[in-house]
């Protein structure tokens, strides 16, 4: 047990320590909405890169499955009948699964913005995971209008259980799903680091990048809250994925939904 203790204590501090649990892990691409066709995205470097640019967007969230235990990673788009809707919303593809929405013990969210929480309300039994900045923002602490609280009003009203993370969290304390903090995008920004027997180690960017391109060449959107935060988070995001030879999947780029096996397939 002590022994147990330690490791999972480095591990809080370590993206590269390497889990020696037997539990079965598994992470499956749900799809969360789409553009209608490609998106125009040169508002995403300040530098004017991508000014006759392009590219179709994709909107992910991700369900880890860690023995039995279930995290969700982003909520998408809001089930609204947009344009950008998903087909089918949270409940509809957990239930493909077997899975009922009170069985998620963690959502997590890489950070505030409405295509990355929009189904949040769906899941009002989750421990919401989220980071600082982005906790302070949507409760109102340090207002900022890019921050929509509408769909976490239930945890901003005190109604959920709510673990904000200051930097890195693991969250199942055995170092095979780490929070990453990699602020910039907004203030409290994250992507997601999962160890998977089979396929190895696998980084989910969040919005650090939207597309390839972007992440080659690491291009800060114009509206990014903080520049050098964001080619910061691009450093060590790209130093962790060398280090660990991980897949990383931009999760807004359309070319990198078949890294993951097709829903209701998932990566082991």
């Amino acid at each position: 047990m002590q022994r147990l203790l330690m490791f999972a204590a480095a591990c809080v501090f370590s993206a590269g320590c390497l889990s020696d649990n037997t539990v079965e892990i598994s992470l499956t691409r749900l799809d969360c909405g789409s553009a209608p066709e490609p998106s125009n995205v040169s508002r995403f470097s300040d530098a004017y890169d991508y000014r006759d640019t392009k590219i179709q967007f994709t909107y992910s969230c991700y369900l880890i499955k860690h023995g039995e235990n279930y995290l969700m990673w982003d909520a998408g788009n809001p089930d609204d009948g947009s344009p950008r809707a998903p087909q089918k919303n949270l409940v509809t593809l957990l239930g493909e699964l077997n899975i009922k929405p009170n069985q998620i013990d963690y959502l997590a969210l890489s950070h505030y913005h409405g295509d990355h929480i929009g189904q949040s309300y769906l899941l009002p039994d989750a421990t919401l995971l989220v980071g600082q900045g982005d906790w302070d923002a949507l409760s109102g602490r340090v207002p900022n209008r890019m921050a929509n609280a509408a769909p976490v009003k239930h945890w901003v009203d005190g109604n959920g259980k709510v673990d904000v993370v200051a930097k890195d969290k693991d969250i199942f304390g055995d170092g095979t799903v780490i929070m990453l903090g990699m602020p910039g995008h907004t203030p409290g920004h994250s992507a997601l680091l999962v160890q998977l027997k089979t396929m190895g180690y696998v980084l989910l960017s969040g919005d650090l990048a939207h597309f390839h391109e972007n992440y080659d060449n690491e291009r800060v959107p114009s509206f990014n809250t903080n520049r050098a935060d964001t080619l910061a988070s691009f450093d060590r995001f790209k130093d962790i994925a060398k280090n660990l030879n991980a897949t990383v999947i931009i999760q807004h780029d359309a070319r990198d939904i078949d890294k993951l096996p097709s829903f209701p397939q998932a990566a082991r």
